[in-house]
């Protein structure tokens, strides 16, 4: 198993409990971190789009332009956002069906 930076991580085959620990834990925080980018952009457009407004007469319409630099980031960390969700789920759902049968009764 890797790492984000890429280190090579040993996983002792007695320690299941700690590394689904970890790995919840990584993506926990991988889901906060995207969360926050998006607000880092939602705020970005928000004070672009306010300063345009500054600068334009009340008789001129302008369109926006400063939404599409930031659609392809935002699609993106949604969709990021979705999927390590999923995975999150995923692994909750696993380990609760798993102590259902018994087999991580014991952990």
């Amino acid at each position: 198993m890797h790492n984000a930076a890429g280190d090579r991580v040993e996983i002792e085959p007695g320690n299941r409990n700690d590394t689904y620990l970890e790995v919840v834990s990584d993506l926990v925080a991988l889901i906060d971190h995207v969360r926050a980018s998006l607000k880092l952009i939602e705020r970005a457009t928000a004070q672009e789009a306010s300063l345009g407004n500054q600068e334009v007469c009340a008789s001129v319409i302008v369109l926006d332009d400063v939404t599409p630099r930031y659609m392809k980031a935002t699609t993106a960390l949604t969709v990021c956002h979705v999927n390590l969700g999923i995975a999150l789920r995923s692994l909750q759902e696993s380990r609760t069906s798993r102590r259902g049968t018994g087999e991580l009764a014991a952990s």
